[in-house]
This record gives C-alpha cells, structure tokens and sequence, in this order.
C-alpha cells in the first residue's frame, strides 16, 4: 500500500515527461512541418529579412531534422511491413 503511494505519483510525473517529450519529437520531425519552415525560411531570406549566414544556418538546421525524420518513418515503416517471425 505505503509503495503504492510512493510510486503513483512518480508513475505520473513519469508519463507526463514521456508525452511531453512524444510532442516535442513530433513538432521537431514532423515532416511537413519542417517543409512549411523551410519555404518560410527561404521566403524570409528572398525578402531580405535575413542575412544569408543566417539563413544558411537555419536552413542547414532544418535540414537536418528532415534527414533524421525521414529515417525516423523509414524505420516504421520497416517495422510495420517486417514479416512477423513465428
């Protein structure tokens, strides 16, 4: 019972870290998002409101977020079309 009450709520901290990391995860690598930010960066950079350090920065910033999204749904996809073994 007395570990019941000591775990619960370590239990919940727990769970709520891991959604929050999930969300986090899902804004970094989401792929369409990184390509909205990509066009928006390249739009910021035609108008002038950035220096092209600045930009190359960012862009190479978001791009290698969307290398590691895409190898992220690689590996899913794999999972999920992985024969099950008996």
């Amino acid at each position: 019972m007395l570990h019941k009450l000591v775990t619960g709520p370590l239990n919940m901290v727990k769970k709520v870290g891991e959604k929050i990391q999930e969300e986090a995860d899902k804004e970094l690598y989401d792929l369409p998002t990184i390509q909205k930010k990509l066009v928006q960066l390249q739009m910021k950079y035609e108008l002038q409101e950035m220096s092209e350090e600045e930009y190359k920065h960012k862009e190479a910033e978001l791009l290698e977020r969307y290398e590691i999204a895409k190898r992220k749904e690689l590996e899913q996809w794999e999972a999920l079309t992985k024969p099950k073994e008996e």
